[in-house]
């Protein structure tokens, strides 16, 4: 890995709408489709447009996707809690306070004038370490949604990479589709007038009718595959702009690192959850200690002076462990979910790294041996050509040779954007943001 891993690879805009450099065989450069243009013709005339932003850069892009994703609900909601936690936490009491009034008298019993109101305002207060644990859950929770945030921001770009790549590789085939398609049309109309002349069987001609019509049949599948990757980019992004280059540089990161995104996103959630534990312990789920002050009016009967009175009160609970323990176990259990996740996601990036990193070594030894096998097919497909013309091979053997030599010169031109496709790749498997 080391021995690629400082090449940096660097393709022109144009390698989306490149066309196979083997225009010199027909003696006509093939229409050029820019990644920006729709098709002269279109087989079926559906189309979804993109245009190319040479202001739009891949960060600009990821934003501007960040910003209309759905997952930035639930981010929004995150901070929202968050903040009501750190509301809880710094406030002095532990939950509402309370006004309670009592009054009573004797009238539907003796009637002698007796009567009592008294008024009593009622604090819930901390239980001890409950407000710093309080306090803890908020700064947690704070810090979970920043990196929540950053998490869905790497999910976001991994889209948008496999959306523009999976587009640019859609383009590449479509302009190979195009090219076959000229190339047959020509071969076409060369036995059409050599059955003319009667110097090929009318047999020859319903043979290049058919590979045509094959041609035209794949260049219409290439066509909406272009459209449907299109449509798949501009429903994920929620605009036709894209940028005019795209391509990355290797990251030289070569482990999962500790700060990896979703890493820092998961252990967020580990250290919410264990404060989370600690607030259960604190907490009394049954009755919070709560302090009273109060005043107090009296008679004994009528004639007497009403007694004034004030007092304080207050009311501790204990022997709340048993009841307090299903909820204690609940936050246990979220912590051990999380702990679970955390292992699955370490070996899920670390598989994931792998396999970017082998995908990127295979690519770059298909491209040398596809790039090699298209100096071939060059030659060779014009070499048969021009036999073909002096009549020392027939048809199907040229049909053949056609097929096998514009796959090679198809897959050296898919080579060159899976291999830029699998960069961007292999800086997602190890979260490197563009």
């Amino acid at each position: 890995m080391t021995g690629f891993r400082h090449i940096k690879y660097s393709l022109p805009a144009l390698l989306l709408a490149a066309t196979p450099c083997i225009a010199e065989i027909n003696g006509s450069e093939p229409p050029r489709i820019t990644l920006g243009a729709t098709p002269e013709k279109l087989s079926v005339e559906h189309i979804d447009p993109i245009e190319i932003d040479p202001a739009l850069t891949l960060p600009q892009l990821v934003d501007l996707t960040l910003e209309k994703y759905p997952e930035r609900l639930i981010n929004e909601a995150l901070i929202q809690q968050a903040e009501a936690l750190q509301q809880r936490g710094n406030s002095w009491l532990a939950g509402s306070t309370a006004l309670a009034l009592d009054y009573a008298d004797d009238r539907i019993a003796n009637d002698q004038g007796s009567r009592e109101a008294s008024a009593k305002l009622e604090f819930t207060v901390w239980n001890w370490g409950q407000r710093s644990a309080a306090q803890n859950v908020a700064e947690q929770a704070h810090s979970s949604a920043q990196k929540q945030s950053a998490a869905v921001k790497l999910e976001v770009t991994r889209l948008v990479r496999e959306a523009l790549w999976d587009m640019a590789l859609a383009e590449s085939r479509l302009q190979q589709a195009k090219f076959t398609l000229d190339i047959s049309a020509q071969l076409l109309e060369k036995v059409r007038r050599r059955v003319e002349l009667g110097d090929l069987a009318r047999a020859d001609l319903l043979l290049a009718e058919s590979e045509h019509l094959q041609n035209r049949s794949l260049l219409t599948q290439a066509e909406a595959e272009m459209m449907h990757s299109r449509k798949s980019y501009a429903s994920l992004t929620q605009t036709t702009h894209v940028p005019a280059n795209y391509q990355e540089t290797l990251s030289t990161i070569d482990t999962v690192q500790p700060n990896h995104p979703l890493l820092e996103a998961i252990n967020a959630i580990i250290a919410r959850q264990q404060a989370g534990v600690e607030w259960a312990k604190s907490t009394d789920s049954i009755n919070q200690p709560k302090v009273n002050i109060g005043a107090k009016s009296s008679r004994d009967q009528r004639g007497t002076d009403d007694m004034q009175s004030a007092g304080v009160g207050v009311v501790i609970p204990f022997g709340h462990s048993t009841y307090d323990a299903p909820e204690i176990a609940a936050a246990h259990l979220e912590l051990n979910r999380a702990l679970a996740q955390r292992e699955h996601l370490q070996r899920q990036l670390e598989k994931s790294l792998h396999e970017a990193e082998h995908g990127l070594e295979v690519t770059r030894e298909e491209l040398a041996i596809a790039k090699e096998l298209k100096q071939i097919a060059e030659t060779h497909l014009k070499m048969t050509e021009t036999a073909f013309t002096a009549g020392e091979i027939n048809l199907l053997d040229l049909l053949k040779i056609q097929a096998r030599s514009l796959q090679a010169i198809r897959n050296a031109k898919e080579q060159e954007v899976k291999l830029q496709r699998n960069i961007a790749l292999y800086n997602q498997a190890v979260g490197v943001q563009p």
